[in-house]
């Protein structure tokens, strides 16, 4: 079985499979709003970290044993579910530790989108003006007048209108960003499009992407981890309990233990809910559960229904290639992590597995 506790192998991995209106949110269904108790928070700079049993909870326990062997045959490194910030299940496979780094891959987006909403905050930019305004003219091979109609905001909800047919869809070099659509028209899941946001977050701050980021979520929250460089991909690699660290960050809607992390809440909402109206289960590099429509990574192809009709509607979710997970469930408290090996289709965002995963945790937690 693969491991990618080690860099260098996920990283060859990823390079072979490469992980209307756009005015705002179209509804708040899925806005993170914890109601079923009070969020416990682990300390920052200790290892310590509170737990509850399922049998404490009511969980259904003869249903363990199956979602156990299902994460085991898919290749699963390491899985975590927290009920209102605290342990519920942690489990490592194989030689996989909870030491041990994995890649988020493309869930790592969901860390860049709440990046630049703190940027916006601070004062750095506006997800409204063009992206022109921070990487210069000239950045892509459009015309002047092309560029100047791409904001940040098309780049968070991938709607430059960059032409995603190219040979490379991973290049951000100035000769792969050629035109295609008009932004604002047409959604397609264009990762160059979105590695832009990178540098946009640097010359906005002066201060390097990846040093901002740790500086105002990481480090702040008790996460560890690195934004690993990888050919023309940016990659987030942590240990399993970091990812569910930052999935309790979002579940509070930005705050730790009452720190503002992100304040700015009309942004946060703007984020995790339908964010145009060409595909509704995206929100700023979030996925959303529970819409009447989606569109999928490698496909012009708009589908009817929900992402995954197993799952709760509320659900919102970072996706990566290779089936990485981060779950948020508002109306349970609960923050799920999957990380490890693809389990059988090598998307780069949802798969079957998803729907799968769901029916296990249905019948172990409860629908």
């Amino acid at each position: 079985m693969k491991r990618f506790a080690h860099p260098f192998l996920l990283l060859c991995l990823v390079l072979i499979f490469s992980c209307s209106s756009d005015d705002g949110p179209g509804d708040d269904d899925n806005i993170p709003n914890p109601e079923t108790g009070e969020l416990y928070f682990p300390p920052v700079g200790s290892a310590e970290w509170e737990t509850i049993s399922p049998t404490d909870l009511a969980w259904n326990t003869e249903a363990e044993q199956a979602l156990y062997d299902l994460l085991e045959e898919k290749g699963t490194d390491g899985f975590i579910i927290l009920k209102d910030g605290k342990i519920v299940v942690e489990w490592y496979f194989g030689d996989f530790t909870a030491g041990d780094n994995h890649s988020w891959n493309s869930a790592g987006k969901t860390l860049t989108a709440m990046t630049v909403g703190i940027a916006q905050e601070e004062g750095f930019l506006s997800i409204g003006d063009s992206s022109m305004d921070y990487l210069g003219e000239g950045w892509s091979m459009l015309t002047p007048e092309q560029e100047a109609n791409i904001t940040v905001r098309h780049h968070l909800t991938m709607t430059t209108g960059l032409d995603y047919t190219v040979d490379e869809p991973f290049c951000y070099d100035k000769e792969c960003l050629l035109y295609k659509n008009e932004p604002g028209t047409y959604w397609y899941y264009h990762n160059a499009a979105y590695t832009i946001l990178d540098q946009i977050v640097t010359n906005a701050t002066s201060t390097d992407f990846k040093t901002y980021s740790y500086q105002k979520i990481r480090d702040r929250i008790g996460m560890q981890g690195n934004w690993i460089t990888a050919g023309y991909n940016n990659l987030f690699f942590s240990n399993t309990r970091s990812m569910a660290r930052f999935g309790l960050l979002c579940l509070n809607q930005g705050t730790w233990d009452g720190t503002e992390i992100l304040s700015d809440k009309t942004y946060f909402t703007e984020m995790t809910t339908t964010s145009q109206n060409l595909n509704p289960s995206y929100g700023y590099l979030w996925w959303l559960n529970g819409k009447s429509q989606h569109k999928a990574p490698g496909s012009e192809t708009t589908f009817e229904g929900e992402l995954f009709p197993d799952a709760p509607d509320d659900l919102i979710a970072g996706l990566g290639a290779f089936d990485q997970k981060l779950y948020l469930v508002p109306s349970e408290n609960l923050v799920i992590v999957r990380l490890g090996d693809d389990a059988g289709e090598s998307q780069l965002g949802p798969s079957s597995f998803d729907n799968l995963l769901w029916e296990r945790l249905n019948a172990y937690i409860g629908e």
